[in-house]
C-alpha cells in the first residue's frame, strides 16, 4: 500500500497562539537553564509542568533532590550526565540518549556532569493523574542508537514518544504524550498530526522556521511556541538556507487541580503538606532517604 503523501495529512493546521523567548537563569548549583514552561508567564501547560534547556559544566550540577507526583524526561543534546538515586539506580546518559523517569510516590536523586566541557540537554516535567501520583518509581532509558528514527523529503524525526512518519516509539506514557525531535533541511515542509484534544507546543533548538501559517514570521532558537487547540496538527516550513531543528511535544490534558511546592506536585495543599511531612520524616516512599547520599561534593 503506498505511503500517504505528507502534503495532504492535515485538514486544519494549528496556529501559534503564544511565543516566548526562554532566557537563561540559574538553577541547581551553578547550572544555567532556559526555562520556558514553569516560569511566571506560563506556570503550567496541562499536562506539562516544566521545560528546561539546561547547560551545566562541572563542578556545577543538580545534587541530591527529591520529586513526587510527576515524571521527568531528560533528553541529552551534548555531553553526558550521570544519574544516581536512593534505590540504587545509577547510570550515565550521553548525547542523544533518553531517560524517562516516573517519580511517582517519591524519589531522591542527583544529576551531575559526566564529561569534560559543557553538558546540554532538555528536561521536561509531565504531570501524573491523581490515580498515578503515588505509584512506585520507574525508569525507561533508551540509548541514542535505539531511538526510533525516520526520514522523508528532507525531514528527519527522532520519535521519543508517540508516532511520526509511520514510526512509533516503544516508550510507555502514563499521561498520553508525544515527543518528536524534528530536523528539516532547507526547503523542507512538514505536516505532523496531533490528537485534537491535546495541548501541544514547539521548542526551537537551532535554525529558524515558519510555524502554523506560511505568512508567519520566522522563529529562531530558544523560542517556545504554544499551538492553539483548534486544528489537527502542526505545519512547518524551513524557508532558510540552514538546517532547522525543533521538538514538538503534545499531551492529553488531565483537567485536575494542581498544587506545586518546588519538586512536589500534587492535587491539593493537604497533599503537599503530607508530602513535605513524608520527606522530612523519611516515610511513605522516602524511607531510603534517611541514610542515602549520592556522594556528590555539592551536597
Amino acid at each position: 500500500m503506498p505511503e500517504k503523501d505528507i502534503s495532504s495529512v492535515l485538514k486544519k493546521p494549528r496556529l501559534v497562539v503564544r511565543n516566548f523567548l526562554a532566557r537563561p537563569q540559574h538553577e541547581g548549583v551553578g547550572a544555567i537553564v532556559r526555562r520556558s514552561i514553569g516560569r511566571f508567564e506560563l506556570k503550567y501547560f496541562d499536562p506539562f509542568l516544566v521545560l528546561d534547556e539546561f547547560s551545566v559544566t562541572a563542578p556545577a550540577g543538580f545534587p541530591d533532590h527529591p520529586h513526587r507526583g510527576f515524571e521527568t524526561v531528560t533528553y541529552m543534546l551534548q555531553g553526558a550526565v550521570t544519574h544516581e538515586d536512593f534505590e540504587g539506580h545509577k547510570g550515565t546518559i550521553g548525547a542523544g540518549d533518553l531517560q524517562w523517569m516516573t517519580a511517582g510516590r517519591g524519589i531522591l536523586h542527583s544529576e551531575m556532569p559526566a564529561a569534560q566541557g559543557t553538558q546540554k540537554g532538555l528536561q521536561l516535567w509531565i504531570n501524573l493523574s491523581s490515580s498515578q501520583k503515588m505509584i512506585e518509581p520507574k525508569y525507561q532509558e533508551i540509548l541514542s542508537k535505539d531511538i526510533a528514527e525516520a526520514s522523508k523529503d528532507g525531514i528527519t524525526v527522532r520519535v521519543i514518544a508517540g508516532e511520526a512518519l509511520g514510526t512509533k516509539s516503544p516508550i510507555y506514557t502514563r499521561t498520553p504524550t508525544m515527543y518528536l525531535d524534528f530536523t528539516l533541511k532547507p526547503g523542507a515542509h512538514l505536516q505532523q498530526p496531533i490528537p485534537t484534544s491535546w495541548n501541544a507546543f514547539v521548542y526551537v533548538l537551532e535554525g529558524e522556521g515558519t510555524f502554523g501559517s506560511p505568512q508567519s514570521l520566522p522563529v529562531t532558537a530558544h523560542h517556545l511556541l504554544l499551538l492553539g487547540i483548534s486544528g489537527d496538527g502542526l505545519e512547518t516550513w524551513n524557508k532558510s538556507s540552514k538546517t532547522l531543528r525543533f521538538i514538538l511535544v503534545g499531551g492529553e490534558p488531565l483537567g485536575e487541580p494542581i498544587t506545586q511546592f518546588g519538586p512536589f506536585v500534587m492535587n491539593s495543599q493537604e497533599e503537599i503538606d503530607q508530602t513535605i511531612e513524608d520527606f522530612e520524616n523519611c516515610v511513605n516512599g522516602f524511607e531510603k532517604a534517611r541514610h542515602w547520599s549520592s556522594g556528590d561534593p555539592l551536597n
